[in-house]
């Protein structure tokens, strides 16, 4: 099992990572939430990992600290919650955010995040309030970091972002273009896009 891994950055296409680990170079799947917390390109990084092993296929998942990964671990316990759910749920809100929705029943909240329906929002309620109710008052999860700059083309990365996380191409460049003009970067775009689209 690898459980951490620490290297440079070589290359970051949200929700992909490459990262090289003494020449190595490990692809690695990550949630917006870790994503914006990782220096430029060509930086040093220490992710916390979770591999998962399929009979085809071995996919590595990044995280920012153990806190994020111990809420993907419980998240894909859930019935029909897969990784890429996961992810797509950790890059839609915060630990907190999450944890007050499943606490306060809030079906709507949980159905604003691209993939989740209603039936899908009510099953992460039922199997998720003692477990994420327990975290919460254990500060197990922590608030998500500071967001740092990236150098990268911001709205077509925050496009292919949003696209990977479950919407529509249109859907992504019409929260996209109501972004305004000046975001400094990716991960302004893209966490300004998603409080958009999770408002509607």
């Amino acid at each position: 099992m690898i459980g951490r891994i620490v290297g440079t950055l070589i290359e970051k296409t949200p929700p992909e990572l490459l990262v090289d680990v003494a020449g190595i170079g490990y692809e690695v799947s990550a949630s917006m939430t870790t994503i914006y917390d990782l220096p430029q390109v060509g930086g040093q990084v220490t992710l916390y990992t979770h591999l998962l092993v399929k009979e085809d296929s071995h996919t590595l998942y990044g995280f920012i600290d153990k806190n994020e990964r111990a809420l993907f671990r419980v998240l894909i316990k859930v019935n029909g919650i897969g990784p890429k759910m996961a992810l797509a749920i950790l890059s839609s809100m915060s630990a907190e955010e999450l944890i007050n929705n499943v606490q306060e029943s809030d079906v709507t909240a949980l159905t604003r995040i691209p993939g989740v329906g209603k039936k899908t929002a009510e099953r992460l309620i039922i199997e998720l309030r003692d477990k994420l109710g327990q975290a919460a008052k254990s500060d197990l999860f922590s608030a998500p970091a500071v967001l740092r700059q990236v150098q990268a083309d911001p709205r077509q990365e925050a496009e292919a972002a949003l696209i990977s996380l479950g919407y529509k191409p249109q859907e992504a460049a019409k929260a996209i273009a109501g972004v305004p003009i000046d975001s400094a970067n990716s991960e302004d775009v893209i966490k300004a896009a998603l409080k958009s689209m999770l408002r509607k």
